[in-house]
């Protein structure tokens, strides 16, 4: 499924910090978002979810068809849920508010969580995880959901070694499930290593297409040339 930015001017508290993006993410490919604080990251995925609002331009392709990744460090998890029960939440979108969990439902949560190492884990509470673990959780969550387009804000920011390249894994499995992968990284190794395409963003577009030809020296000078003071 092509997703397709026209000219999309986005702001966030009443600054702009998205300035005409034009252009198509790879279908069925993995494409970074990479750039500084304020760069407008985090605030195009939420267009691309449509939970923001362009000022100007469209984004369209993509918002009834998405699973979507916060940052961890959004999330509150004092809530009192536990591990099984924040993964069958993937199933909302096909169960509704009001049909029953079937056992069918609950074996497909179960198979999510061995994907992602945590067997033995379903009861317990959430806030009693570690960072990686909740991290797991959440990618179970979205196994769950089984959408064709995936976001990923910031997705390896905060969690052990081991636990990135496990989500890394999966990440690599959805790319030959032919799903589009859309993530936002700061880590320029990783995206050398597992991202074929990338778009470097400081308001407006750097660069666009694949890492090794975005990825450049003067690219990135330009891109640090360019901080702004606010954040995303």
């Amino acid at each position: 499924m092509d997703i397709h930015l026209n000219n999309l001017t986005l702001s966030y508290n009443q600054k702009p910090v998205v300035q005409g993006i034009t252009g198509t993410f790879a279908t069925h490919d993995l494409t970074a978002i990479v750039g500084p604080n304020g760069a407008g990251k985090s605030t195009l995925l939420k267009s691309l979810m449509g939970l923001h609002k362009p000022d100007e331009g469209t984004c369209s392709g993509c918002a009834h068809c998405t699973a979507y990744l916060p940052q961890l460090s959004s999330i509150d998890r004092s809530f009192p849920i536990n591990v099984i029960d924040t993964v069958l939440l993937g199933h909302w979108k096909k169960l509704g508010p009001f049909k029953r969990v079937t056992s069918e439902c609950r074996q497909q949560a179960l198979e999510a969580l061995a994907q992602v190492g945590l067997q033995g884990l379903e009861k317990r509470p959430i806030e009693q995880l570690s960072a990686g673990q909740f991290q797991r959780v959440l990618f179970a969550r979205i196994q769950l959901q089984n959408a064709p387009v995936i976001l990923l804000d910031e997705p390896f920011t905060g969690i052990d070694l081991k636990t990135v390249r496990d989500l890394m894994q999966l990440v690599q499995r959805w790319k030959t499930e032919q799903r589009t992968v859309i993530a936002v990284l700061h880590d320029l190794d990783q995206v050398q290593e597992l991202f074929p395409n990338t778009l470097l963003l400081s308001q407006t577009c750097i660069g666009w297409g694949k890492t090794s030809e975005v990825l450049t020296p003067s690219n990135l000078q330009k891109t640090w040339d360019s901080l702004v003071p606010w954040k995303n």
